[in-house]
């Protein structure tokens, strides 16, 4: 059967690293089937590569199936890293020549002893045990990880691989790790003595009996705590988080969505909307107000950049002073922590609720920030100091982009004004009971977790669990189960 070495991601490691082994190694370049038969007959001629010295000739029996073996058997420890054990058999064999007064052949493996040495000596000693390990480490971000793994071989870094990983929003990095290490030795036979790794994975126990079986020798899976081989792997780590950061840019480099570049058009944007806010206001007659604000990026949601809030300068209806309130909370928090601002705003509503946020905006000191009014009866798009609205197209990509961003702001500011009316609602129910105050009331929430809880309890449970006298436990049952 056959060997296989890597994978590797490099494809320039792997090309230099074949133009060293032709040099240094006589191997064969043709793919002809050379049984005892043929070599016999010696039907097939020799070809430049034994001329000028690149191969011995083994298709017309020159080269013995051992001594072709043994070159063989060079080359895989060239693979797996092990070039000392290389150049001291070099050296033994070019001595060997040199004792047979075989001047010609000892210089040939002199030359190969040398570029062998040219290409070992720029690889960084980095342990003195010289124990062959592997050190893995994983870097991650929202949905997308890097793994990489570097291998040192004879206390050297020979080679680094890295593989990308996406869909792990639910994975933890132990778990990331894990399913890295699972993926890449299944792939290869190359498994070092030990693996140092940035993170535990989950079933480290069985990883290890796993590798054990596969290699057939112990294998050693361990988080470095101190030391070099801690800092080795920080510093792989901060080579997954260095390729992590190069396929994010790679990712906004991409082209950006037709809905975005409609939009940029129609609205005459400096720069495309690729990332945009979008405030709206809920709220019953100026009670339990919420604002909202939702993100998207190139015309996707992006949710784990929602806020909402809760309304504190008015509880009376007024929802252009709502909404000022609300850019002005999120753009000065901006500021100060020294975020770019979005490429645009939006704002649900008309002039009123144009004018409020580009006012909060001001008293920011932000000029010159793209923002627009949507509003919902005719589907009106509001810019600042134009006069009259400007209408588009019903058909247009940009229009459904806008109603999209719009439409979801609002379920996010209405599901928010929901869950504290109800929460407002439930809590007054308590108010209501003779007996029960702010005391009583805390009292019994912690003990019963929630309003329904209490409402299900018997009478029994209300004095033992909730702690209240016997009257007063008797009046909250009457109150929730009066007909």
């Amino acid at each position: 059967g056959s060997e296989y070495f890597g994978p590797y991601t490099n494809v320039k490691n792997v090309r230099n690293a074949l133009r060293t082994l032709q040099r240094i190694f006589p191997t064969r370049s043709c793919k002809y089937d050379l049984t005892p038969e043929v070599i016999q007959s010696k039907k097939i001629p020799l070809c430049l590569d034994y001329y000028i010295h690149n191969c011995k000739g083994p298709c017309q029996g020159l080269q013995t199936k051992e001594e072709y073996g043994q070159i063989i058997d060079r080359v895989r420890k060239f693979l797996k890293g092990k070039t000392s054990e290389l150049i001291r058999e070099l050296r033994a064999e070019m001595q060997q020549h040199a004792d047979r007064l075989e001047f010609e052949e000892a210089a040939r493996v002199r030359n190969r002893l040398e570029l062998l040495e040219n290409y070992r000596n720029p690889q960084k000693v980095v342990q003195n045990d010289f124990r062959d390990r592997d050190i893995v480490a994983v870097a991650r971000e929202e949905n997308d990880a890097c793994a990489v793994l570097f291998k040192v071989r004879e206390g050297k870094i020979i080679h680094r691989v890295h593989y990308y990983l996406n869909q792990i929003a639910w994975a933890e990095e132990g778990e990331i790790l894990e399913s890295f290490l699972k993926q890449y030795y299944t792939k290869t036979d190359d498994i070092p003595q030990e693996i140092d790794v940035s993170q535990e994975p989950p079933s480290q126990d069985i990883l290890e009996q796993w590798l054990h079986h596969k290699a057939q020798r112990k294998v050693i899976i361990r988080q470095p705590r101190i030391g070099e081989k801690k800092k080795l792997v920080e510093m792989t780590q901060k080579n997954a988080r260095y390729l992590l950061d190069e396929l994010k840019v790679q990712k906004l480099k991409r082209a950006v969505p037709k809905a975005v570049t409609s939009l940029q058009k129609d609205l005459k944007l400096p720069v495309a909307p690729r990332r945009m806010e979008c405030f709206d206001i809920s709220n019953i007659q100026g009670t339990d107000a919420v604002a909202s604000m939702v993100c998207f990026v190139d015309g996707k949601p992006k949710k784990s950049e929602y806020r909402k809030y809760k309304i504190r300068t008015k509880d009376s209806p007024d929802d252009f002073a709502m909404m000022r309130e609300a850019i002005t909370r999120r753009y000065r928090r901006l500021l100060a922590e020294s975020k770019p601002l979005p490429d645009l705003i939006v704002v649900d509503g008309g002039k009123g609720q144009l004018s409020s946020a580009v006012q909060a905006l001001r008293e920011l000191g932000v000029e010159d920030q793209p923002i627009i009014g949507l509003a919902k009866r005719l589907e009106e798009v509001f810019l600042p100091n134009w006069k009259d609205a400007q209408m588009l197209p019903h058909t247009s990509p940009a229009l459904r982009l806008l109603q999209h961003i719009r439409d979801e702001a609002h379920r996010f500011a209405v599901t928010f004004h929901r869950q504290r009316r109800q929460k407002r609602t439930l809590l007054s129910k308590l108010d209501e009971i003779p007996g029960i105050g702010v005391k009583r009331r805390q009292q019994l929430l912690q003990n019963f977790g929630s309003v329904k809880e209490i409402k299900q309890a018997s009478l029994q449970e209300l004095i033992q669990v909730g702690k209240i006298p016997a009257s007063v436990a008797r009046e909250v049952w009457n109150f929730f189960h009066k007909k």
